[in-house]
């Protein structure tokens, strides 16, 4: 067995055996969205659904195919969501959750996919066919805002359909992160805890918003840990992710991604022979809305090892920023560990799932990396 310092080879063995079977439904569950786009723009099933909307209403139809696709894939994507996300959590200790419950969350991740996709593409067919050849003129710009507004607004609409949040209830705990919050230069409306633990067992933290809807969240399994340090040291990595500006930069980055998007997308469908192929008139009919998504899906796919590597650098920049803030390696090294093993975070990952897919280094990679800075003799008294 693989021996990664500091963990032991029981502990890289066990966390492979829990991800080996994810990473296969990965690959499954990617190529089955892929399909089922590819038959709804080109095939038959998306023949069917155009001759079922036929006689509605432009706007109803514009409405009905986003809607529609998004279901399709829901349904097709089921029975591998169910095992991912239930059975093989429940057989691995994580899961907290009914089968009511989990089912309650899926729904509401497909109601919520429903509404922002079918109100986005029922604006882009919208525009498209009123304006012309000149809808690029509306639509770049108004992706890249929509982009920026669903960064500003997802703390305060979208993230309470699925959790609940209340401040840190221990008052001597909040006083030490808002000094240091203080201490960092970063300050920040709200350190808030979701009740994580009414649906798993795994720890974590993130930060979300922008201006006015800013936070820091932790979730209530790892204040339940009861380590006051290790608590402080997740929050300020979280602190790092703000004062370098990385949740502003991905909100930028994203903008741009969506503004790549949308001219991908209007050179992609000047194309007659294109057009005939999906069955559509023009940008504007709503016909084509199974062919944005799949172009969609197919440019995310190419552009995932770059955003991944970045989000990776990002990670170790916020982990020096906690290291600056703590200046405590052995709490570092404690507390990932910790994190790791509680997690089942994979240790020694497939080279290609890494590139792709992984928006944090290993937990062995951060370690070393911390011991790295730490050695050169970076550090900040307390």
């Amino acid at each position: 067995m693989k021996t990664l310092d500091p963990f032991t080879p029981e502990e890289v063995e066990r966390a492979r055996r829990y991800h080996g079977p994810l990473y296969v439904l990965l690959a499954i569950d990617l190529v089955l969205d892929l399909v089922v786009l590819g038959l709804l723009a080109f095939g038959p099933p998306g023949d069917w659904v155009a001759g079922a909307l036929d006689g509605l209403p432009f706007w109803a139809r514009a409405l009905a195919w986003p809607a529609l696709v998004v279901a399709v894939g829901w349904l097709v994507g089921f029975p591998i969501a169910f095992w991912r996300g239930y059975v093989h959590e429940k057989q691995w200790g994580f899961s907290t959750q009914t089968r009511a419950g989990w089912l309650s969350d899926r729904v509401k991740g497909l109601a919520v996919g429903m509404v922002i996709t079918s109100l986005m593409l029922f604006g882009f067919v919208s525009v498209a066919g009123a304006l012309g050849k000149a809808w690029p003129l509306v639509v770049v710009p108004g992706a890249a805002l929509v982009v920026l507004f669903l960064s500003f607004v997802a703390p305060v609409v979208l993230e309470p359909v699925f959790n609940r949040f209340r401040p840190v209830d221990d008052a001597e705990l909040a006083a030490e992160l808002r000094s240091l919050s203080d201490r960092a230069g970063v300050p920040v409306r709200d350190v808030l805890v979701a009740d994580a633990s009414r649906r798993t067992r795994k720890e974590n933290a993130y930060v979300s918003g922008l201006g006015r809807t800013r936070r820091v969240v932790l979730y209530d399994t790892l204040i339940a840990r009861g380590d006051p340090a290790y608590v402080r040291l997740v929050v300020a990595h979280e602190l790092g992710h703000r004062r370098l500006r990385h949740v502003s930069k991905g909100t930028v980055l994203g903008m741009f991604g969506a503004v790549g998007a949308v001219i991908a997308l209007w050179a992609l469908l000047r194309w007659d022979a294109l057009l005939r192929a999906i069955g559509a008139h023009g940008p504007g009919d709503p016909r084509v809305v199974p062919f944005v998504l799949l172009a969609g899906a197919v440019l995310q796919l190419a552009g995932l090892p770059l955003l991944s590597a970045l989000s990776r650098r990002w990670e170790t920049a916020a982990d020096h920023f906690s290291l600056q803030q703590t200046d405590d390696l052995d709490v570092f090294e404690r507390s990932h560990r910790a994190l790791a093993v509680s997690n089942l975070s994979d240790l020694d990952p497939p080279r290609l799932f890494y590139l792709m897919a992984f928006s944090h280094p290993t937990p062995p990679k951060r370690i070393a990396a911390a011991r790295r800075w730490a050695s050169r003799g970076h550090s900040t008294p307390r």
